[in-house]
């Protein structure tokens, strides 16, 4: 069985909060937190789960760009 990392928990954490309450619910540096994550997560052996990945990193990137250009022009 393999060692679950720090950094593991930690993604799955944030996760499981955008699994039940949606991307709007974390904050910026949530986001910017879980992209490197997500990213550092290989899923090369399983085409449909970084199908996904890269759906969901596109979601992220989407909702950055949507919270940092509120604040630009505010």
């Amino acid at each position: 069985m393999s060692d679950v990392t720090p950094e593991d928990r930690r993604r799955v954490e944030l996760l499981e909060i955008i699994s039940k309450k949606g991307l709007r619910t974390l904050s910026l540096e949530n986001l910017k937190e879980l992209i490197p994550l997500i990213e550092k997560k290989d899923y090369s052996h399983d085409k449909k789960a970084q199908k996904s990945k890269m759906k969901l990193l596109a979601q992220i990137n989407a909702r950055v760009y949507d919270i940092e250009e509120k604040t630009w022009f505010r």
